[in-house]
């Protein structure tokens, strides 16, 4: 069986540059790299990932714990991180939390049980887990959350600047002549400690407006919830005018709900929602979005992440937000009144 100097040696390069081909492959030229990668692959070498790691205390795997497996955003964002790490010559370990910090605790011993040298997190909601990750990151393991963090988190994080689009959704709409805005999903410090939902009252405050409490309800962040917040928004006697929808997942259960009653968007009610999610440019109308670059935010947490890790910085705290973009697309006009 080969071993890494007979790849170096039929590469004609260094057992060092060999060993640098498969861990650090960014820092080799194109052509020594395509050299070695040619040998490995003419000699069949297979690296052994265990003895490796037992060397060095860290395997070359970073962890992604998402909110839910199944969201649009958080399979887009896994693809942005899985290329990006893959680039660096790492593997990626991939579980979902649900939201639910308890399932977010067995995961976060697994990925630590696996020697993850980088954890990518989303964090749930409910009882923080700092604990266990400051334990984690003690023993070597380099944290950064993304899209959702805790306040009194010490750690990196990667974000959307949640005030900025929650402002600027609110004034688009009062802009329109919206009066009654309504989010879908109240604030709550331990179900759903979310900022979207928190900065809310204060960008309604900027426009000279209370949230209404007739319209308050804590809901989970889901489709389903969703869809029964908005029957019973709108079966109000005096409905709000316009929803703000604070995820995709809730858009999909406004919009079925809005249907179901026989209300026409925007004539009877205007429907803003975040997340640029395939299928609200599909339906009729097609729907006003704020869109959060995914892509972007995936790459700038791994490399955050990696340069950690290869520097040996892992004490270096990077904390980094991007903003949204509004895209109009006809779901939001000025109420009928």
């Amino acid at each position: 069986m080969a071993n890494i100097l007979d790849v170096a040696k039929k590469a004609g390069v260094a057992p060092t540059t060999a060993k640098r081909a498969i861990h650090e492959p960014h820092r080799l030229a194109p052509e020594t790299l395509a050299r070695v990668r040619k040998a490995i692959e003419e000699l069949g070498y297979e690296p052994d990932q265990v003895a490796g790691s037992l060397r060095r205390g860290r395997t070359r795997t970073l962890g992604l714990m998402v909110g839910n497996i199944i969201e649009p955003f958080f399979a887009a964002l896994i693809r942005s991180v899985s290329i990006a790490a893959r680039t660096r010559g790492y593997a990626l370990m991939i579980a979902d939390n649900e939201y639910d910090s308890s399932l977010e605790l067995q995961n976060l011993k697994t990925f630590s049980g696996q020697r993850v040298s980088g954890l990518i997190l989303r964090s749930a909601f409910g009882k923080p887990n700092l604990e266990y990750l400051e334990r984690m990151h003690k023993r070597g393991t380099y944290i950064l959350e993304i899209d959702h963090r805790h306040p009194q988190s010490p750690f990196s994080y990667v974000m959307l600047d949640g005030r900025q689009c929650v402002f600027a959704g609110v004034s688009y709409l009062y802009s329109l002549g919206h009066r009654r805005i309504a989010t879908l999903g109240d604030y709550d410090p331990v179900l759903t400690p979310d900022e979207r939902s928190q900065v809310f009252p204060e960008a309604m405050q900027a426009v000279g407006l209370s949230p209404d409490p007739r319209y308050q309800r804590v809901i989970e962040r889901s489709e389903v919830a969703a869809y029964h917040l908005t029957l019973d928004l709108m079966r109000l006697p005096e409905p709000p005018t316009a929803l703000f929808s604070l995820t995709g997942s809730e858009a999909a259960g406004a919009f079925r709900a809005l249907r179901e009653l026989g209300l026409r968007i925007p004539t009877d009610v205007s429907l803003l929602t975040f997340d640029n999610y395939s299928w609200t440019s599909l339906v009729t109308p097609p729907l006003d979005v704020i869109e959060q670059p995914v892509e972007e935010m995936g790459k700038a947490a791994v490399e955050i992440v990696l340069d950690a890790i290869e520097n040996r910085t892992l004490d270096k705290v990077v904390r980094k937000r991007f903003p949204g973009r509004l895209i109009r697309r006809g779901s939001c006009a000025p109420p009928k009144e």
